[in-house]
C-alpha cells in the first residue's frame, strides 16, 4: 500500500454508517447512510459515495452526492430520512440503488448508468397489481434492503426489522415485524415475483437463540454458499447465517464482529465490553482470498454520528468465518508500523474506570471518554480526538509492528494533572512508559521514554490523576 489504512478508514470529518461495500470495475464502492457530526437523529444527510482501488484500500476518494432524499416523489418535501441502502448491478448493466425512508414503510429504487450516479428515481418495490409493498394488510415491514443478483440473473431482496412500527403512510395501521424476509423480484428489479417469505424469525422455531435477527440485512456469496449478514437483538454485533440456497435453509454461522469484542473468548457481559456500544450495520467484502466485514462505530456519546470501520476476517472454509476483533488497522490487513504519528481517533478500545456504556440507554456522560471533533459538521480536514479521559480511563490501539523503542511524544489538551501510562496489556500489570503530565487548557506535547516489546503488539494508554484530559495524537520512535 502507498499509505497505511486505519479505522475509521474515511477522513475524520466523514460519518458514513450502514456501509455496504461493492466491487465494480476494480474499485470498491462504499454505499451507506449519511450521518452528520452532532446530529439530533440518524441519517440526516443525502447519500454520498466513497471508492478505493481494490489493490489499495487506504486510498479512498469522495465521489460526491449520488441521491437526494427529495428525489423520491413520496418524499418531495424531504421530511423523511434515507436509511441504510444497497446497490447492485442488474443483468442489463445498469446500477440499482435500494433504500428505505426511516419508517415510511416502503422500499424505493433508483437507477444509474454508473456506480457513482447520479441516480434517478425508478420506482417503489410493488406487487404485480401495483400495490406498494408495505401498503397491503398483513405485509411485513420493509426495512434495510439487501439485494442479490444471482448467477442465473434471479433477483432477491432481503429486508426486515425486529420491532413493530406503525405504518405512517398506511393510516397508522401496524405492519408485521416477524423478522427477516426474502422477496424475489422480476428482472425489472422492482416488481415482486414471489411473495415475501419469512427466513429469519425473531423468535420461536427457526430463530437463532441469543443471536436473533434484529435488522441490517446484507447478502453475499462465497462460492456456492449464500452468506446472510445481519445485526442481532444485541444490536452491537454483526452475525451471519449460511445456506446452499438463497431463499431457505439458513443455518446460524456465528458472530463476525462486535463493537465491544463481546462473544470473543466466551465473554458476553456488556459490562466487560472493550468499547462503547450502540447499533451497528454493515456488509462483507471479498477481494481474491481476502474477506472483510464492514461495520460502524459511535462517536460524540450518541448514535447519530457514526463512522465506517472494517476488519479482515479469517476465512476457514466456504461459508465459515472466525469472529474478528476490532482493531485500529482494519483494511490495512497487517499491523501498523511501530513508528510515526498516529491520531488518537483510531483507538479501537475505549473505556472509563467505571467500564463502558450503551449509547441507546441512559448513562452518566460526565464520567466517560468519547470521540469528538473541533467545530461543527464540515467537509474538510479537522481535529478529531478522544475527549474526557478521567482517572483510570483507557484508550487501546491494535496492532503495531515493533522492532525497537526510543521515545514517544503525546499531544494532549484539557485540564489535568497526573500521568499517562502505556502498556501492552489492558490490565497494565507491566507498563512500558509512565509520563507525568500537567495540562492547563492549551494543547501541549509531552515526551517520555518508550520501550515496546518486539513483534506485533497492542498499545494501551491510561490516564491516572485529577481532572480530564483530551488525547489528540502520539508519535513513536522518530
Amino acid at each position: 500500500m502507498k499509505q497505511q489504512a486505519v479505522n475509521p478508514f474515511l477522513p475524520s470529518w466523514e460519518y458514513i454508517p450502514d456501509g455496504e461495500p461493492r466491487i465494480f470495475h476494480d474499485r470498491v464502492y462504499l454505499y451507506g447512510s449519511h450521518d452528520h457530526f452532532g446530529a439530533p437523529i440518524f441519517c440526516v444527510g443525502d447519500y454520498v459515495c466513497w471508492s478505493a482501488p481494490v489493490d489499495d484500500l487506504a486510498d479512498w476518494r469522495y465521489e460526491g452526492v449520488i441521491y437526494k432524499r427529495n428525489q423520491d416523489p413520496k418524499n418531495a418535501l424531504g421530511l423523511h430520512l434515507l436509511f441504510a441502502p444497497d446497490v447492485v448491478q442488474g443483468t442489463n448493466g445498469r446500477y440499482y440503488l435500494y433504500y428505505a425512508f426511516d419508517f415510511l414503510c416502503m422500499i424505493g429504487v433508483a437507477v444509474s448508468e454508473n456506480p457513482v450516479g447520479p441516480f434517478q428515481f425508478y420506482g417503489h418495490v410493488h406487487y404485480k397489481d401495483g400495490t406498494i409493498w408495505g401498503r397491503r394488510k398483513g405485509d411485513q415491514f420493509p426495512f434495510d434492503p439487501g439485494v442479490l443478483v444471482d448467477d442465473d440473473g434471479s433477483v432477491y431482496l432481503y429486508s426486515g426489522f425486529y420491532q413493530s412500527i406503525p405504518a405512517l403512510a398506511s393510516g397508522f395501521r401496524k405492519l408485521r415485524s416477524d423478522g427477516g424476509v426474502v422477496v424475489t423480484l422480476e428482472k425489472d428489479m422492482v416488481t415482486i415475483r414471489k411473495e415475501p417469505k419469512l427466513l429469519f424469525p425473531k423468535a420461536g422455531p427457526g430463530s437463532f437463540p441469543n443471536h436473533e435477527f434484529f435488522e441490517a440485512s446484507s447478502i453475499r456469496k462465497d462460492g456456492s454458499k449464500y452468506i446472510f449478514t445481519y445485526s442481532s437483538r444485541h444490536n452491537h454485533e454483526l452475525c451471519y447465517a449460511v445456506s446452499d440456497y438463497p431463499d431457505r435453509d439458513f443455518q446460524f454461522g456465528g458472530t463476525l464482529v462486535d463493537q465491544g469484542d463481546l462473544f470473543l473468548n466466551g465473554n458476553q457481559d456488556e459490562k466487560k465490553a472493550l468499547n462503547y456500544l450502540g447499533n451497528t450495520h454493515g456488509g462483507m467484502l471479498n477481494i481474491g482470498d481476502d474477506w472483510y466485514i464492514f461495520y460502524h462505530r459511535q462517536t460524540n456519546q450518541h448514535s447519530y454520528s457514526r463512522q465506517a470501520c472494517a476488519e479482515k476476517l479469517e476465512h476457514l472454509a466456504p461459508g465459515v468465518f472466525r469472529q474478528a476483533g476490532v482493531t485500529s488497522c482494519g483494511l490495512n490487513g497487517t499491523p501498523l508500523m511501530g513508528t510515526g504519528k498516529y491520531e488518537a481517533r483510531i483507538a479501537c478500545n475505549l473505556w472509563s474506570k467505571h467500564g463502558v456504556a450503551r449509547y441507546d440507554r441512559k448513562f452518566n456522560k460526565r464520567i466517560h471518554p468519547f470521540f469528538t471533533q473541533t467545530g461543527k459538521d464540515r467537509m474538510e480536514n479537522g481535529d478529531q480526538y478522544i475527549a474526557n479521559l478521567r482517572d483510570g480511563a483507557v484508550a487501546g490501539f491494535k496492532y503495531f509492528q515493533f522492532t525497537e523503542g526510543n521515545t514517544i511524544r503525546i499531544t494532549l489538551s484539557g485540564k489535568a494533572e497526573g500521568s499517562i501510562e502505556i502498556a501492552h496489556t489492558p490490565d497494565f500489570t507491566t507498563t512500558i512508559s509512565s509520563i507525568p503530565i500537567h495540562v492547563q487548557g492549551s494543547t501541549l506535547e509531552i515526551q517520555g521514554p518508550f520501550n515496546p516489546s518486539a513483534g506485533t503488539q497492542p498499545l494501551f494508554f491510561r490516564f491516572i490523576g485529577k481532572g480530564a484530559v483530551n488525547f489528540h495524537s502520539f508519535t513513536m520512535n522518530i
